[in-house]
């Protein structure tokens, strides 16, 4: 799955402003400014994580995603399946720069099944920067730019096509542009 997710996810149409005729609901999802864990809490009795990939990786690997952060030698990336009750709701992709990493935040390396909205959001609410939606295939994604204590990570989510957002506009309208 993480591996179709991620194709998925380079294959994302951004966009520089949301559709018009995107449902309003659907929006409310994309847009969201809190942890989409605690979103998706609301939607099961337990949200939980398996571990796709975590570790190190060298720029040439990434991409147009480097051109979201600051230059850096290497990047910490993680990339996880959130289950709503069993469920596949969302692939997420975390990206961090190797200078994002000194200090408390050194963490974000050991957090494991750990969801990272639980992480960021369990003390103060981080900087966002941005965030950017698009879609491939009649699913939606979004890409934020947040700052913990001031240095930039990049958190992109694909919401897969069992997710609470899509009950939320109907199904016929998830790929509208």
């Amino acid at each position: 799955m993480s591996e179709q997710s991620l194709a998925i996810l380079h294959a994302v149409q951004w966009l520089s402003q949301p559709p018009s005729s995107l449902p309003v609901a659907l929006l409310d999802w994309l847009m969201e400014k809190g942890s989409m864990t605690q979103r998706l809490e609301q939607h099961c009795s337990r949200v939980s994580v398996r571990l796709c990939r975590e570790g190190y990786v060298a720029p040439p690997s990434l991409g147009d995603e480097c051109e979201q952060l600051p230059a850096s030698e290497r990047y910490w990336l993680r990339e996880v399946v959130l289950y709503g009750d069993e469920t596949p709701w969302l692939f997420g992709r975390t990206l961090v720069p190797s200078q994002t990493l000194s200090g408390a935040q050194r963490a974000l390396t050991e957090i494991g099944s750990v969801p990272l909205g639980r992480y960021l959001f369990n003390k103060r609410s981080p900087e966002r920067d941005y965030i950017h939606i698009g879609s491939h295939g009649g699913l939606w994604a979004r890409r934020s730019r947040l700052r913990l204590s001031g240095n930039p990570l990049l958190l992109t989510e694909l919401f897969l096509p069992e997710a609470p957002v899509y009950a939320a506009a109907d199904r016929t309208d998830k790929s509208a542009f």
